[in-house]
């Protein structure tokens, strides 16, 4: 579920596009046209919950076994209570069976899109004006079909790993109660399991005004929790207006909180890349960036940062009211109003003391908080200084000159499965967007083709460099 922080509308296609031509890391011209056919096929298999995963994991599987991979190494899972979720888990064999796997995730499901919604049709792969349109290009069939072409392009070379490279493409990241990362951990954990993982749905490069910013490495996201805001009364009829009514009490307790903010809470993670994203501006707002990448935080800084809401959700928690209901006729008073209230938590915040403080914010005993979904809480994953430095390797040398730096997500990622059970995840985007115009989850989903095709590359870069040692 990728969420980027984009703005506005999309400057210099002519720019982007000879940027991104610029770069000059490609796939063989074989491989260019295995990805995009792959793509395509991808595109064209509609993985809405509702419709499943599970023609695209077969798809997924057939080409493994025409590039050569033995059924051994291939293992279809249906998950039982929905037979319509399947993932397909993909192995190559190692040296050395005792070293600890290499685990790559990609989800096959995509959210919905109506095709009266788009200018084309959403369930196929169309080019026009430079770009390849199609539900799934940025979020994430893209990335899922640069893993497996890097895969498929590493046992056709011969390439044996120093340790099993894995790769489970799954069901239901972006809705649905069948996720299949997590399913798969909790019953059959001896596919998955991994010494770290690699997440393309998370981290990544954008451009900004058609030049590359840095390339950040997802390291922890923002922890959701959903609560309930509810309050009750007798009713009675609306010709006698009473002083003591339920909408108006909820809503009075959701003007106090549209006017509070979380104290601002940094994390490594984010000092880290407070501390890149100052290389990139200028003025108060590079200094601003410094201020707040050290300890203590400046909250001055932080304060001028946060009049962008990008920002100010990097520095705090939030919670923000996202459906509200109420009333039961036109001619009564109501007997109940309720509103969703979503937060999104730094990491270092835990339900019960958001919980706390919302109960504080809404300041009225009669308002009754519960929890709707409960938050996943995981640990930031290390930023190791040997895996980083693997990674800044390849980074540079698909892109040079472009710095990396620890990422925190603001949405969430199968990561937040892997992290809570206790194996590192890192978010790698295989694919550069435009800060200016990211549509994922959004209508007339697309891509560049040369940033795709220069994602296939990478992908293929970093599993290679992931799974040979010492390097």
């Amino acid at each position: 579920m990728k969420l980027r922080i984009l703005t506005g509308l999309l400057a210099g296609a002519a720019l982007l596009h000879q940027t991104g031509a610029q770069a000059g890391i490609l796939p063989p011209p074989g491989d260019q046209a295995l990805a995009h056919d792959l793509l395509s096929e991808l595109i064209s298999i509609n993985t809405v919950h509702e419709q499943g995963t599970l023609r695209a994991a077969q798809a997924l599987k057939a080409r493994f076994l025409a590039a050569g991979f033995p059924e051994s190494d291939l293992t279809l899972v249906v998950i039982p209570e929905h037979p319509n979720q399947g993932q397909l888990i993909v192995r190559l064999p190692s040296k050395s069976p005792k070293a600890k796997p290499v685990l790559w995730l990609g989800h096959l499901d995509v959210v919905e899109a109506r095709p009266e919604d788009w200018t084309v049709p959403p369930f196929k792969l169309t080019e026009r004006d430079g770009w390849w349109y199609g539900r799934g290009t940025q979020d994430m069939k893209a990335d899922d079909v640069a893993v497996a072409i890097s895969l498929i392009r590493l046992k056709r070379e011969g390439f044996v790993p120093d340790r099993d490279l894995i790769a489970a493409f799954t069901s239901d990241e972006e809705s649905g109660d069948a996720n299949g990362v997590d399913w798969l951990l909790k019953n059959r954990r001896e596919l998955v399991d991994a010494a770290f993982v690699i997440n393309p749905d998370a981290g990544g490069g954008a451009f900004k005004q058609g030049v590359r910013q840095a390339y950040g490495i997802q390291t922890s996201e923002k922890v959701y929790v959903t609560f309930q805001a509810e309050v009750t009364n007798k009713g009675g009829h609306s010709s006698i207006p009473e002083p003591d009514n339920a909408i108006y009490r909820l809503a009075e307790g959701l003007g106090r909180l549209s006017r509070f903010h979380f104290p601002v809470e940094t994390t490594p993670t984010t000092r880290g890349m407070f501390a890149v994203n100052a290389t990139q501006e200028t003025g108060q707002t590079a200094a601003d960036m410094v201020a707040v990448s050290k300890l203590p935080t400046d909250l001055a800084a932080a304060e001028r940062l946060s009049q962008t809401p990008r920002l100010a959700s990097r520095l705090r928690t939030t919670c923000v009211a996202t459906q509200i209901s109420g009333g039961h006729a036109e001619n009564a008073l109501p007997q109940r109003a309720r509103a969703s209230i979503q937060c999104r938590m730094i990491p270092v915040d835990t339900e019960a003391q958001v919980k706390a403080r919302l109960e504080e914010v809404l300041a009225d005993p009669d308002i009754k908080l519960t929890v709707l979904v409960p938050s996943a809480p995981a640990p930031d994953s290390p930023t190791d200084p040997n895996l980083f430095k693997r990674f800044g390797q390849v980074v540079a040398a698909s892109w040079p000159g472009i710095q990396i730096m620890p990422h925190m997500d603001l949405g969430a990622s199968d990561s937040i499965f892997t992290r809570v059970n206790g194996i590192p995840s890192y978010g790698l985007s295989t694919i550069w967007t435009d800060a200016e115009d990211n549509r994922a989850h959004g209508r007339d989903e697309r891509i560049r083709p040369e940033r795709f095709y220069e994602g296939v590359e990478f992908s293929y870069r970093l599993m290679k460099a992931l799974g040979t040692s010492g390097k």
